[in-house]
């Protein structure tokens, strides 16, 4: 064990709990990685005990990869952005947990990611994964667009992609809509051979499993399908317009997030794509910088 996990010093606990999983990370007070891990989904929208759970087994995980014993969780200054806490009712049931560590500093997974991207100063973020959402920080200034989550919010999302493609698709095959390439890669996708087989694949869909079909629409696009482009098209201008309602306050720094990020960019506008950089830090980095700033403040404080 080295001198740094003797010490008597701060421990840092970084913690990015999302719909499907939770990245856990321990940093000493000279800013180094002791250690890491993963679990499953730490949104309190699937209960608080999966939740919870998944945080302390993400937790335990980082104690060992680190070489530090299950009682150093005591130590730990978490801070912890996790989707669902910006909802106050969600916000209260993880400021009456009763923690294992020595604080618990909470705010959304979407604020960890923009202080991750710029290492907490001031910038901005976009994520385009499963969902899609934005935020930027300036001068103390904070905006929050989108986030609302699934299917009434969250557009030109992966999920939405996903939902889109599966409705052009269907009317497609009941020839109420143009022939779409899109059409061919579903059914090869799911070794379907008709509507009906599709519609079963679906039937107990949720967000991540659209989005785990939204490449077919980069890939029938990219061929020159116009039904794909239009699809595109109209995703683009969804996150064309959060990427210019948090630019309105100038943030020095744009950075996109998320599985689907790379393939829209290219769609957006010139003005937007020039001023992105990438992030320089991941999420679960971004909640040990809002630990470390928040770190005078009392336990469960979100800065929201």
């Amino acid at each position: 064990m080295s001198s740094a996990l003797k010490a008597d010093t701060p421990l840092y606990l970084g913690i990015d709990g999302g719909g499907s999983k939770c990245r856990a990370v321990i940093v000493s007070s000279e800013q180094h990685i002791l250690g890491e891990g993963l679990s499953g989904p730490a949104n309190p929208l699937r209960g608080m005990k999966v939740a919870t759970d998944s945080i302390l087994t993400a937790t335990q995980q980082a104690l060992t990869s680190a070489g530090l014993a299950f009682n150093d969780m005591s130590r730990l200054i978490a801070g912890a952005g996790l989707a669902g806490v910006n909802m106050p009712q969600y916000f209260r049931l993880f400021s009456d947990w009763q923690h294992p560590f020595k604080t618990l500093h909470l705010t959304s997974d979407l604020h960890i990611a923009c202080m991750g991207a710029h290492q907490g100063l001031d910038g901005a973020v976009i994520i385009v994964g499963t969902g899609s959402c934005g935020l930027a920080e300036v001068n103390g200034q904070l905006i929050e667009v989108g986030g609302h989550g699934f299917p009434y919010g969250d557009n030109g999302s992966g999920a939405w992609f996903g939902m889109q493609l599966l409705h052009k698709v269907l009317l497609s095959l009941d020839q109420l809509a143009p022939p779409t390439q899109m059409t061919t890669l579903l059914l090869q996708e799911l070794a379907a051979s008709n509507s009906i087989e599709v519609v079963s694949h679906f039937m107990q869909a949720t967000p991540t499993t659209y989005a785990k079909y939204a490449p077919l629409v980069f890939i029938a696009a990219e061929a020159g399908d116009a039904t794909a482009m239009q699809l595109v098209r109209q995703g683009a201008e969804f996150i064309s317009a959060i990427a210019d309602r948090l630019l309105s306050i100038a943030p020095p720094r744009l950075s996109f997030i998320g599985g689907l990020a790379h393939k829209l960019l290219p769609y957006l506008p010139e003005h937007i794509q020039q001023q992105v950089t990438p992030a320089l830090q991941p999420p679960e980095l971004g909640a040990v910088w809002f630990a470390r700033q928040r770190g005078q403040l009392p336990s469960s404080v979100m800065s929201l």
